[in-house]
């Protein structure tokens, strides 16, 4: 039998490097860009210990469960780890990071994620590129959840390792993801004995086989089928303009914030302020007395379809995600999952305005 996802002629080294140079041109970027043939922890972890060792002072900002994550890769690798831990419900400062060095003069190395679709807030990059830049360390991104939600910006951020994927706000695959390398981190993988090589985790031998081979001979045969995904998400993104899509992103955030203050029955943003909150996202705190898995559960008993989900781990019970990305950032989606809520909250003997709600997320839509 024939099928179009079958018996496709092999992605040559010319196909694959003009789907980079696209990512590229989706960051604004002139370093380097890998497409790396696996889900997004492959290059976050990947680049982690390929530039950090024993020698390593990492500030690791934790402002959900991923830093976590890039904490404990980092001390396994060997290096000395500062974490700093912001509550969720917020975002980090420029003037905090600004702390930390003034505190621990040999950081050399700073992980930090954009935004945390896990938790629902977003960092001010930006700002704090600019300290890190000031005290020469090394900047590593997780801007997975934030790429074609709100601006990503490597170079004039100067962030030396950005980690991307296309799962969310880019609305394509999650079994592919991409990172942009600075020459400095380049150079300083290059001079860690610790860095894999020969490995799937390796960069350096991307960088090597690949990038200095001219990008004429790929490592091994890529993941064909989500290569083709990406091209077309990215075909797409350029196709509505990324100002556009970012513009809806934003418009669904404010919308869910504010529908979800309208409908009441003791809903309230995850994150206080909206400027701290992520695009991608919207997390709510479910009302007291009512334990947010089980109110989502509901929800999704009478609409599967639904983009709610409970938050993870001890946030289970407290928190409620609003899932607004990718081609579910329109008000009709938003619509649902505030009507979805006000009927699971109806079922919990709360009183709501399913009405009100509507209107408000309605008038907020930018």
């Amino acid at each position: 039998m024939t099928h179009p996802f079958l018996d496709l002629a092999p992605l040559s080294a010319a196909h694959f490097a003009s789907i980079e140079d696209r990512v590229a041109r989706l960051l604004s970027t002139a370093q380097d860009v890998v497409i790396t043939q696996g889900e997004a922890l492959l290059p976050l972890e990947g680049a982690i210990r390929g530039a950090a060792g024993p020698g390593t002072t990492a500030l690791n900002v934790i402002t959900g469960p991923y830093g976590q994550t890039f904490g404990n890769w980092l001390r396994d690798c060997g290096a000395t780890v500062i974490d700093l831990t912001v509550p969720f419900h917020t975002a980090v400062t420029a003037t905090r990071i600004r702390d930390a060095f003034t505190e621990h003069p040999a950081i050399d190395f700073v992980s930090l994620v954009h935004a945390e679709a896990a938790t629902g807030n977003t960092n001010p990059v930006a700002e704090i590129g600019e300290v890190v830049r000031e005290h020469g360390a090394l900047f590593y991104l997780d801007a997975v959840a934030s790429v074609g939600a709100e601006p990503v910006l490597p170079d004039a951020w100067g962030v030396d390792l950005c980690v991307i994927g296309a799962q969310k706000a880019m609305g394509g695959p999650a079994g592919v993801s991409a990172i942009s390398v600075s020459e400095r981190a380049w150079t300083r993988m290059a001079a860690n004995p610790q860095a894999p090589r020969r490995s799937y985790l390796s960069l350096l031998d991307w960088k090597e086989r690949w990038i200095d081979g001219g990008r004429r001979a790929l490592l091994h045969a890529p993941a064909q089928l989500e290569m083709l995904a990406l091209e077309a998400c990215l075909e797409r993104i350029e196709a509505e303009g990324l100002d556009t899509v970012m513009s809806r992103h934003a418009s669904a955030a404010a919308a869910t914030r504010a529908g979800a203050l309208a409908l009441g029955g003791g809903l309230e943003p995850y994150v206080h302020e909206a400027v701290d909150a992520a695009p991608v996202a919207t997390t709510l705190r479910a009302p007291a007395g009512v334990d947010a898995a089980e109110l989502v559960a509901k929800a999704l008993a009478a609409d599967p379809a639904l983009p709610l989900a409970a938050g993870g781990g001890t946030l289970a019970s407290e928190m409620v995600r609003v899932n607004h990305y990718g081609p579910d950032a329109t008000p009709g989606v938003v619509h649902a999952g505030l009507a979805g809520l006000g009927a699971a909250l109806t079922g919990f003997g709360r009183a709501v305005d399913l009405e009100g709600a509507r209107r408000a997320a309605a008038e907020a839509w930018a």
